[in-house]
């Protein structure tokens, strides 16, 4: 009898070592964690023929349970969230029976105060518990049973681990796949976008990245330029943000924000569109842009990867729309240098060279250009019968549209000089024509005069310009010449202009400049260097030939400025001889 028995033992063992090999064999080249846990469950639950068993499994995050396989009535379903209030020794015990140990545990199948808990452990976590309910025939467990489940548990554990380590690196290689990817399309996206100049492609492929590859149906996009802020494109959007939603967007906080209620409260376009998130997109530190998203076609949440590729993708399109305005604007400069070039050559085509020279007079005359092209002209011609003629004036403008209209100028000047006629009927004649053939926001400041060496008569007409300035040899006193009229092009000649008439004498020195001089700045920009400084220095240098007076003058300016000029200076002296 003992024999037979012993034999019987014998082979049952054999057969529970057998059964925890194959199963163990199983589990562990299994990486499907719910293969792993119904095979524990299943095999567990027959070999002690009880009828309910759970599998709770534990997050340490949140530091509770979840039920995820249930088997048997008046057990809790799967996928419930159970958490105890019990003392760590209880995790580190590997078999519990309720009504045998010395724990509380909780009830967690009704009517049913025997239940057997197996510690799935390893040697370093703890995983979570197979429960068991009573046996059928309500014996308690035998060592040998609870040996085989504890065994089967240990077994189990590793495959548990082993496969949520496997489900944790599949997962993050499906990241690392999914920000190659994302790597991948912002790099051939910024091939794209570098090789492209035209903004409106540059807009089209972000709005086809937005749809094709992100899959957002709804979504708009706004972009600060100069201070004006403009809808670059939309997707599904309906109506329009008005100035203060588009303040209120881009003074956000944050440059990534979800919508939530108070924000579609206070901006109830976002609530009519449906919009999800908004993305402030920035451009040297500053935020010039936004992008607010929609939900997706696939209806997938947007994940923290989502909104840091959307903003790479929106970055990138603004990085490259800033490109295309810069690009407009060296354009534009280079095409202004260029104009400013070709009206240099203009203006300096149409100042005399030589000057002409008399027997009775000392000239000398020059104009300094500055930076850019100012409206300055001056021209010193010889007229029938020996006489010359002095003409200066500024023209109203800079650049080309100056030059062209100075060269105008000295067309009518050139025409009317073999004619007989007085300066006061010519000048008539000259604003006529100026008012009639310019834009009405353009004058001429202009004051011309013939010099007769047989008489020494000086007679002239100042059109509105700065009045020149006459230095008698014998007086200390200066005398403006002023006498004349309207400045040109203003309006048509309704009162004929006045001309004068000097008689000059030995040293008298006549100066004629334009607004460069007197209006040049001092250091700090405060004070202008005005005519009672021009004055004095005409004085103070008085004795001196003509050449050397015009460069005492600049060099006084230039003095007073500190060598910053902001205007042409045009100077003609004159010194009788």
């Amino acid at each position: 009898m003992n024999s037979s028995s012993n034999k019987h033992d014998e082979e049952h063992s054999r057969f529970e070592l057998k059964t925890l090999l194959e199963t163990s064999r199983l589990l562990i080249e299994s990486q499907d964690m719910d293969f792993v846990l119904n095979n524990l469950l299943l095999i567990t639950m027959g070999k002690l023929m009880v009828s309910r068993g759970m599998i709770l499994l534990y997050h340490p995050g949140s530091d509770n349970y979840i039920i995820t396989k249930s088997k048997g009535r008046q057990c809790p379903p799967e996928g419930e969230t159970i958490s105890f209030d019990w003392d760590e020794k209880v995790k580190k015990q590997s078999v519990i029976q309720c009504g045998v140990d010395d724990f509380e545990m909780p009830d967690l199948i009704e009517d049913d105060k025997h239940c057997t808990f197996f510690n799935l452990q390893t040697s370093n976590d703890h995983i979570g518990f197979l429960c068991l309910g009573s046996k059928g025939n309500k014996n308690p467990l035998q060592q040998r049973e609870v040996d085989f489940v504890e065994s089967l548990s240990i077994i189990s554990s590793v495959a548990i681990a082993n496969s949520r380590m496997f489900t944790e690196l599949r997962r993050i290689n499906r990241m690392l796949d999914r920000k190659v990817y994302e790597l991948n399309t912002l790099f051939d996206l910024s091939k794209d976008f570098n090789i492209l100049v035209d903004r409106s492609e540059i807009i089209r492929i972000f709005k086809f990245a937005m749809l094709g590859q992100m899959l957002i149906r709804k979504f708009f996009f706004v972009l600060e330029v100069d201070g004006k802020r403009k809808m670059m494109t939309t997707s599904g959007i309906s109506g329009n943000l008005s100035d203060n939603e588009l303040e209120q967007l881009f003074s956000l906080d944050d440059d990534l924000v979800e919508v939530d209620e108070q924000l579609k409260n206070d901006i109830p376009f976002l609530a009519n569109n449906d919009i999800k998130a908004v993305i402030g997109l920035q451009f040297q530190s500053e935020r010039v842009a936004i992008v607010g998203v929609g939900k997706r076609a696939n209806e997938e949440e947007y994940s923290s990867s989502d909104y840091n590729f959307l903003q790479s993708l929106g970055n990138l399109a603004v990085l490259s729309i800033q490109k295309t305005y810069l690009l407009e604007e060296r354009i534009e400069k280079e095409r202004m240098e260029e104009e400013l070039n070709i009206a240099k050559s203009i203006q300096k085509g149409l100042l005399p060279d030589p000057i002409p020279t008399c027997d009775n007079l000392d000239i000398s005359a020059t104009n300094i250009s500055s930076y850019q092209v100012g409206g300055d002209y001056f021209d010193i011609l010889e007229a029938p019968e020996n006489r010359l003629l002095f003409a200066i004036g500024d023209v109203t403008g800079k650049g080309m549209p100056a030059a062209l209209l100075m060269a105008n100028l000295q067309a009518m000047l050139h025409v009317l000089l073999p004619v007989d006629i007085p300066l006061a009927d010519a000048t008539g004649r000259i604003n006529d024509i100026i008012y009639q053939n310019t834009p009405s926001d353009k004058f001429i400041t202009f004051f011309w005069g013939i010099f007769h060496p047989k008489t020494n008569e000086f007679r002239f007409v100042n059109a509105g310009h700065n009045p020149p300035i006459l230095l008698r040899s014998d007086s200390e006193e200066v005398k403006e010449l002023t006498e004349g009229g309207l400045i040109l092009g203003a309006m048509t000649t309704m009162t004929p202009y006045e001309e004068q008439v000097l008689s000059l004498k030995s040293n008298d020195i006549l100066v004629l400049y334009t607004d460069g001089v007197t209006e040049a700045k001092n250091e700090s920009e405060t004070e202008e260097y005005g005519e009672e400084r021009l004055f004095e220095c005409i004085k103070q240098h008085r004795e001196k030939p003509s050449k050397q007076i015009q460069e005492a003058i600049i060099k006084d300016i230039r003095s007073y400025s500190k060598d910053i000029q902001a205007d042409d200076v045009t100077i003609i002296v004159i010194k009788v001889n």
